[in-house]
């Protein structure tokens, strides 16, 4: 019997349309069981002990609801489950696969989140077949870890390690990994294309020789996306101890004066150092190479972490900030590869 921790939290997979409107229902996250046990009677062997600890879409989320799924897992000890699913919306999908990653990196069970495009019971949703591929990704005992299956349109399912997965496209519901490299696909309910570790690179976990992290995410890092013609004076500093900066696809942002001092992320680098602000830039591949305006942000005091995606910098910054006060244990939490984030 395969022993199956499954965790609704609402999101798009949980949730009714009714009259033109999709919300969550208190009834629809028993269909994807429902559906589950109907069209697979095959999976006789697989037993779900449920609960539901918290019902939002996605978009609603904020870090309190992650340590209000984290405890509700715990309370259930984990280790006598062969595995846990998740149900998740999309829109906030990456940001909670990589929280689960880096929270329960000590956790020898895997861990999937599943969401669908559509409500269930719509016939283009692909949420049962996420949820299936999660299913048999425990019974096959692939690995430990989280992961998010996931099958984009007309695709074939891909399995996206929880510190890879990036947001979905825009205007679309598709979702890949960073650089658009899975770790295995699912068809015909095989496993392939495994993930192969390359240890000279560093994607390998590294062994954790600290205590287990507190489910504390910090309300001090401020995240900011770089557009053209972005004003950093409107940012408020009060109470900020990090700033994460996202970056172009090329690893850069503007460090440019020519249109104004408030225009260029040099200045507002500068500033947040005056004022005791760590500033943080991802994503970016480490090479031998980079464009000067990259330089001079580094030169000016701004910390590169690299190879990640700017998902997993985000929660990784969190988690830091909020479990951390020693400058030094942040920094080697944040450099040390906790849960393969590294690329």
């Amino acid at each position: 019997m395969t022993n199956i921790l499954l965790v609704f939290t609402g999101g798009t997979i949980g949730s009714s349309a009714n009259e033109g409107t999709i919300n969550t229902s208190d009834t629809a996250p028993f269909k994807l069981i429902q559906q589950f046990q109907r069209y697979y009677s095959q999976y006789q062997d697989v037993n779900f002990k449920t609960l539901q600890p918290i019902q939002l879409l996605s978009e609603n989320l904020a870090p309190a609801a992650w340590k209000i799924i984290f405890a509700a897992i715990e309370t259930e000890h984990p280790a006598q489950y062969d595995g846990i699913i998740i149900t998740h919306g999309t829109d906030t999908l990456a940001y909670t696969a990589a929280a689960l990653s880096f929270y329960f990196h000590t956790v020898n069970a895997p861990i999937l989140l599943v969401s669908s495009d559509y409500p269930l019971d719509d016939v283009r949703a692909n949420g049962l077949d996420n949820f299936i591929c999660a299913v048999e990704f425990i019974r096959q005992k692939i690995a430990t870890g989280v992961f998010v299956p996931y099958r984009n349109q007309g695709q074939i399912m891909q399995l996206h390690r929880g510190t890879h997965l990036a947001c979905s496209l825009q205007l679309s519901g598709d979702f890949f990994s960073v650089q658009n490299k899975s770790f295995m696909q699912f068809e015909n309910q095989k496993f392939s294309q495994p993930y192969l570790a390359n240890t000279e690179t560093g994607l390998l976990p590294e062994r954790m020789d600290k205590p287990r992290l507190k489910a504390e995410f910090s309300e001090q890092v401020l995240m900011i996306k770089p557009y053209p013609g972005l004003d950093y004076s409107c940012f408020n500093l009060k109470n900020i101890r990090a700033v994460i900066h996202d970056l172009y696809h090329s690893g850069t942002a503007c460090a440019s004066s020519q249109w104004g001092e408030n225009h260029s992320l040099l200045a507002f680098v500068k500033t947040c150092t005056q004022q005791g602000i760590k500033v943080y830039l991802a994503p970016a591949v480490k090479s031998d190479s980079a464009y000067q305006s990259t330089r001079a942000l580094i030169d000016q005091g701004a910390e590169m972490i690299w190879n990640i995606s700017i998902e997993a910098a985000y929660i990784k910054l969190l988690l830091a900030y909020g479990n951390f006060s020693d400058e030094r244990q942040i920094t080697d939490f944040i450099n040390r590869n906790i849960a393969g984030e590294h690329v």
